[in-house]
């Protein structure tokens, strides 16, 4: 038995920040932000969405795409470094508002490789305790810890969240390897500071280029698999440049690498599925497709996953 994806659903809030809009609050550019992140506009959420509810309108529609119902839910995993609060945790939450009477729920932080450390945390309980369906939510609500007049973070960051169903599929189908890893010395170069988000954006973007590629192929040697299966590349959307190179890698045409980070920006946790739901409703990714999506976060974190799309 294999676990892989049964449904997807995602939530963006409807408020939209462009880069002209920055301009006029901070001593930027619309063309500085577009040449060194590859970011034009991202979803703001208004003071009265909580991380909760943007997890919460992605999980339903994740489970209506999956055609079960939250009764049937094991498990609920939410991969956030955004919570409403300290406790109780979003995941139970969640539990709560959607009715998901029997399942277990805690939040994983893992920074922008959460969503690739509950897809993997998931597999673990559906392949080795019977569990036959895991709700992962990788959810943010960064602009509520952005420092606004800071022009170095403040340009990256958007909320949302993404959402999958995940449980026992065809052997031929769903997470065939992975890789998580972490190293808690480069922890200084990316966290939440007083007053806002610091980066090292110079050490983080050495460590990701590096990382995301190297992830990359770890996961297709683990498969059995080579670069010339890859059908589709879904990188954590933090700068188009750091993408690229996890593209180059991987020796990809553009078209199959996917990209959004220009119209939402950095979404931490929420941007791989984001990304997924994105590219599935535009028909660039079929069933039986090979993807491999990596991400990587404050911590410092990195996750990869190899899989076959479908059920």
């Amino acid at each position: 038995m294999r676990a892989g994806a049964l449904g997807v659903g995602r939530y963006l809030p409807e408020r939209v920040v462009t880069n002209l809009d920055l301009e006029k609050q901070m001593d930027t550019s619309d063309e500085w932000i577009r040449t060194r992140t590859g970011i034009e506009e991202r979803r703001i959420a208004g003071d009265e969405v909580d991380t909760s509810d943007m997890a919460y309108e992605a999980a339903l529609k994740a489970i209506e795409h999956a055609g079960t119902k939250a009764e049937d839910i094991d498990m609920i995993l939410v991969a956030t470094v955004t919570p409403d609060r300290p406790f109780p945790s979003v995941a139970t939450i969640l539990q709560e508002r959607l009715g998901a009477t029997k399942a277990a729920a805690m939040d994983l932080s893992a920074a922008c490789a959460g969503f690739m450390y509950g897809m993997v945390t998931a597999k673990q309980f559906i392949e080795n305790a019977g569990y036959k369906q895991v709700l992962v939510v990788g959810v943010e609500k960064l602009s509520k810890i952005t420092n606004w007049d800071d022009r170095n973070t403040a340009v990256l960051f958007g909320d949302g969240a993404g959402a999958m169903v995940l449980g026992p599929v065809d052997d031929e189908k769903g997470i065939l390897s992975f890789e998580l890893g972490s190293d808690g010395s480069g922890g200084k170069h990316l966290y939440q500071a007083e007053d806002g988000i610091y980066m090292n954006g110079r050490e983080v973007f050495k460590f990701a280029v590096r990382q995301m590629g190297e992830s990359s192929i770890n996961v297709l040697e683990k498969a059995g698999l080579t670069k010339e299966d890859v059908d589709y590349l879904i990188p954590h959307q933090a700068n188009i440049r750091i993408m690229e190179a996890s593209r180059q890698r991987l020796e990809l045409p553009v078209e199959k690498m996917s990209m959004t980070v220009n119209k939402y920006g950095n979404t931490s946790a929420a941007s791989i599925p984001i990304s997924l739901i994105e590219d599935l409703e535009a028909g660039r990714i079929k069933d039986g497709d090979l993807l491999v999506m990596v991400g990587f976060g404050g911590g410092l974190t990195w996750g990869a996953i190899a899989m076959r799309w479908g059920k």
